[in-house]
């Protein structure tokens, strides 16, 4: 456009220069418009309005940029967001982990001790029981021991009960002898001269010691009962073992003579 423009522009130039030199062939032909002034306003209205396009492309591609730019940033600002909210998330789990792992070792190290004081508990009780047992045992030996020592002072109390000066006296007076009656706390008193017509006859009777108050079991020849628990009575009441010795001839003569 712009060489046909200069095109234009030298053929009228070519023209002046003609008409200086005087009257040509040219001038005699009719005059044509070309509208070169229309194209040259058509031409400005263009170029302003591609100048104007080019300007709003400028500015709308700026904008855009401007906007890619903000939304890569915004990206990049909530990549970096969520990259230090995965961190946290990361951190809490990890300690999360950490306070699982603790609760589950100190959960361990509970039941182990419960398992322990269990068994101590258990050892306890059986120490306990044994010992229970071996007291037991030591208050049955005890009490055994007490019966036992009892048993032998309540045997020396009935020996000593004889053990007068006038046991002998009697002895002899009442033809007596004393014998064990092969069992413990007994004694057996045997009499002889009791039968006139038999002298070595004897007559007897067992005495029971374990008590506090004398007692008689067995006796030959048999008497009646009431009358030896009189005797007894006596004796248990006097304490005195003349009483009872006399009294359990005096019994044995009167059977045999009767």
């Amino acid at each position: 456009m712009s060489a046909a423009f200069e095109s234009s522009l030298s053929s009228s130039q070519h023209r002046q220069t003609m008409s200086s030199l005087g009257p040509s062939m040219a001038d005699t032909l009719p005059s044509t418009d070309f509208g070169f002034d229309e194209l040259r306003d058509r031409m400005a209205k263009f170029t302003a309005k591609f100048d104007a396009f080019i300007e709003q492309g400028r500015k709308r591609v700026l904008e855009e940029r401007n906007n890619f730019r903000m939304n890569v940033a915004e990206l990049q600002e909530d990549q970096r967001m969520k990259k230090r909210d995965i961190e946290i998330v990361q951190a809490k789990t990890s300690t999360h982990a950490q306070t699982i792992e603790k609760e589950e070792a100190e959960t361990r190290e509970i039941e182990s001790a419960i398992e322990e004081l269990a068994r101590q508990r258990d050892e306890q009780n059986a120490t306990r029981e044994a010992l229970k047992a071996q007291i037991e045992q030591t208050q049955a030996e005890i009490d055994k021991r007490l019966a036992a020592q009892r048993a032998y002072a309540q045997r020396q109390e009935a020996q000593s009960r004889f053990n007068v000066p006038e046991l002998d006296f009697w002895i002899q007076n009442l033809c007596l002898t004393i014998h064990g009656a092969g069992r413990e706390e007994r004694l057996k008193f045997v009499y002889t001269h009791i039968d006139e017509k038999d002298w070595e006859r004897e007559a007897w009777f067992e005495l029971l010691t374990g008590s506090r108050d004398y007692d008689i079991k067995h006796c030959r020849p048999k008497l009646e009962r009431e009358k030896v628990e009189k005797v007894l009575d006596k004796v248990n009441e006097s304490r005195e073992l003349v009483v009872l010795l006399k009294g359990m001839r005096e019994l044995f003569v009167e059977a045999i003579q009767g």
